[in-house]
């Protein structure tokens, strides 16, 4: 009974493995996560991506100066180096569970141990990067950063009016009646 309830454990931990590690990465992460981290979240997830700041638009509906852009692209780069080894570390500590899960006779111990070291990777890649964007965030004003959260809530509104980002499923856009997908919007 004992040795049956060991070998269901670590077929689920396989399991979570597997889907993990496969071609489907970044779907099952999405699956598991529910969404950006915090301080990303702050920024707008994924809405304002990158050199948000750069953009004249957005700098100029949020009143950014040519110092604050300067800060910022230092900022950025002060950590640049540094995400790009952690996320390399991240990819490194997969790229070693994959033989460990793979194995004819896998070992519950290593396996164990390396999903600890995955997560380990994982967590200071993203306290690296919420210390970035924590960093940009303080360049800010507090008005400034009123205005960005507004523009933030309003493009949200615009991807979700345009179908954008969106996922099928619950909560997702209705299938066609004849089971197909929704129309994509055209790109101008």
């Amino acid at each position: 009974m004992g040795e049956t309830r060991k070998l269901l454990g670590l077929g689920l931990i396989l399991a979570g493995c597997l889907g993990a590690l496969g071609t489907s990465r970044r779907a099952a992460a999405q699956e598991m996560t529910p969404g950006p981290p915090p301080m990303e979240r702050a920024f707008g997830g994924r809405m304002l991506h990158g050199r948000w700041w750069d953009d004249p638009q957005t700098a100029q509906k949020i009143g950014l100066t040519a110092d604050q852009q300067t800060k910022m692209d230092g900022i950025l780069q002060q950590h640049r180096l540094k995400l790009i080894d952690l996320n390399a570390s991240l990819q490194k500590q997969e790229a070693i569970m994959q033989p460990l899960i793979e194995a004819d006779q896998p070992d519950e111990g290593k396996i164990l141990g390396q999903i600890d070291a995955i997560a380990q990777a994982r967590a200071e890649l993203e306290k690296a990067n919420a210390r970035m964007l924590l960093g940009i965030r303080q360049v800010l004003t507090p008005d400034q950063w009123t205005k960005l959260k507004a523009l933030r809530a309003e493009k949200k509104e615009e991807w979700g009016r345009e179908g954008r980002g969106m996922r099928r499923g619950p909560g997702g856009p209705p299938a066609l009646p004849d089971g197909g997908p929704p129309p994509q919007p055209q790109m101008e």
